[in-house]
């Protein structure tokens, strides 16, 4: 290197003395106590097969970077799981605890004056904890996507996994499936580690992270334990040691032009709404002023999905996997995409998916539909946001106009619909699961699931504060509003029997009052603040998180307990 790694002390300072002496205790020797220190970012966890590879992949990479002239010190993180940590607390510590990932990575990466990171990448969280702790720490980041697991078969043939056991559970009350099949279902769902089959969450935010020029071309997706995936481990070590030495930073590779590369990857894949999100969070840690939320409605005017994966349509995730995955894409977007991006490898853009092999049948060279699969919606009842997501290969009904009927928690409206009481024609209103209101925000796709399962999907529209699975939803249905329940805003003042209109391509969502009568409520509401909320003790990292939390359409992040 050029300059000393900022993680070395001057020699002789009890700083040096100190740290000298607790790495010989872990048997370096001197020569290696001066290389560069990487910190090797590890969600390992025994709690699901999302991390139940990453000790090895771990281990791979420490490996690279020693071979590569660093040394890598392996850390841990808290390891959010949707499918597992949903259970407690109405779901409000799997968002939020995005933001523990980061904070983690922080704390180590900053406290230590580490010289670099790698991230191993895998359930939906950890990605975009990694990439918001690389924008905020700014040292030298590769992001290693470790894959997806494998899938088992049914006896008649069909290929299942856990997004239909997770979607195919809502229709058990209505009979529409039997409890045996679905055992059977679970039974075979999963047949190796790596993070859920089909274009959900996880997969995009591993595309997203090879867009932003922070994943090594061609890594993502891959499934787990693939040749691919370890040849991703083996080379992140030499590649952060070259950006250590060339002071590659994060905001260097994310800049604007990565950032409209993420989104125009995440429209062109019909990847999952929660990417708008965590793109925000990213950017909210970067020193640019970037608009994810206004990025998806520009782009997704002139750009629409060149690839229909499940549950977008009828690609399995190996299959998208062959045809060229992330790169692929990348290359059929062509000038769609900004070429002269960085990439953490330190080539552009243009030159890593320069002569990358595509499918033209899988991933094709036009748009499968004009326009984004992901709407983002405006309107009296969410005028910060809301957000639709399109199946790529189905057509359905785009508007809807119908009384309101409002429940406060997703067990409450599930019941109801069971019972019969959700009738065609109403807009279903489901609130208090925001980011602040759960807090931590609240899953709202079992609801979707009941309505699919009792027939109501095309008779009845959906409208939620809550966050929804990544995958496609039946009929109209719209997510993440923005001003949520949980604060003063329209959401909060529906009331059962009001009129709401759904507009999917004039993109609108309308409480029908006038605007005398909605501010008149808003005010009130203000006053007295009428909690629909699950209590967070104070002091708890809920009640933290509640307190220090900005609204969704900025990220979700931490941001206001810094500003404070």
């Amino acid at each position: 290197m050029s300059t000393e790694p900022r993680s070395n002390h001057p020699v002789g300072s009890s700083r040096w003395a100190t740290t000298r002496t607790q790495w010989k205790a872990l048997g370096y020797d001197d020569e290696e106590i001066r290389r560069p220190k990487i910190a090797i970012v590890n969600s390992s966890s025994g709690l699901a097969p999302c991390f139940a590879h990453l000790d090895e992949v771990a281990e791979a990479v420490r490996r690279s970077v020693y071979d590569a002239g660093g040394l890598g010190f392996e850390i841990r993180t808290v390891a959010p799981t949707d499918f597992i940590m949903a259970a407690g607390r109405g779901g409000g510590y799997v968002l939020s605890g995005r933001d523990l990932v980061s904070y983690d990575i922080e704390a180590v990466v900053e406290g230590a004056r580490l010289d670099g990171m790698i991230c191993l990448a895998s359930c939906d969280k950890t990605t975009p904890g990694q990439l918001m702790a690389a924008a905020r720490t700014d040292v030298p980041t590769v992001i290693v996507a470790c894959g997806y697991q494998s899938c088992g078969v049914l006896d008649n043939g069909r290929r299942v996994d856990i997004e239909e056991v997770f979607a195919d559970a809502g229709k058990l009350a209505a009979g529409a499936i039997g409890f045996d099949d679905l055992c059977r279902m679970s039974d075979r769902a999963i047949t190796g580690p790596g993070v859920c089959q089909g274009m959900g969450t996880a997969n995009t935010m591993h595309i997203v992270a090879e867009a932003l020029g922070m994943a090594l071309p061609g890594s993502a997706p891959t499934q787990a334990n693939s040749e691919t995936m370890w040849a991703a481990a083996r080379a992140a070590g030499p590649v952060v040691m070259a950006a250590v030495e060339a002071d590659r930073r994060p905001s260097t590779v994310m800049t604007p032009a990565a950032f409209r590369n993420a989104v125009t990857a995440v429209i062109a894949v019909s990847g999952s709404i929660n990417a708008v999100k965590h793109l925000e969070a990213i950017a909210a840690e970067s020193p640019y002023d970037i608009d994810v939320h206004r990025l998806f409605e520009e782009i997704g005017q002139d750009v629409g999905p060149i690839a229909a994966v499940q549950p977008n349509g009828p690609t399995t995730i190996d299959e998208f996997d062959a045809a060229g995955g992330a790169r692929g894409v990348l290359r059929q977007l062509g000038d769609r995409i900004d070429g002269s991006a960085i990439t953490v490898s330190g080539t552009s853009m243009a030159e890593a998916v320069a002569g990358a092999p595509v499918d033209a049948e899988v991933i094709r060279a036009e748009p499968m539909r004009p326009e984004s699969t992901i709407v983002v919606m405006r309107g009296n009842l969410c005028p910060d946001s809301g957000i639709v997501k399109l199946s790529v290969t189905e057509n359905r009904a785009r508007t809807f106009r119908g009384a309101a009927r409002v429940f406060e928690s997703a067990p409450e409206a599930t019941e109801a619909i069971e019972r019969g009481e959700v009738l065609p024609g109403e807009v279903l209103v489901l609130r208090g699961l925001g980011v602040t209101g759960t807090p931590g925000m609240g899953m709202a796709s079992n609801v979707v699931f009941a309505l699919a399962g009792s027939g109501l999907s095309e008779r009845v529209a959906f409208v939620t504060d809550g966050q929804l699975s990544g995958l496609v939803n039946k009929g109209i249905v719209v997510g993440e509003i923005s001003p949520e329940g949980g604060v003063p805003g329209p959401l909060g003042t529906v009331r059962t029997g009001d009129e709401i209109a759904i507009d999917v391509p004039n993109r609108t969502v309308d409480l029908l009052i006038d605007a005398e009568e909605l501010n008149r409520r808003i005010e009130a509401y203000a006053e007295t603040r009428a909690p629909r909320t699950w209590p967070a003790r104070p002091g708890s990292w809920l009640g933290v998180y509640a307190g220090a939390v900005e609204p969704l359409d900025r990220g979700a992040t931490l941001r206001r307990a810094a500003a404070n």
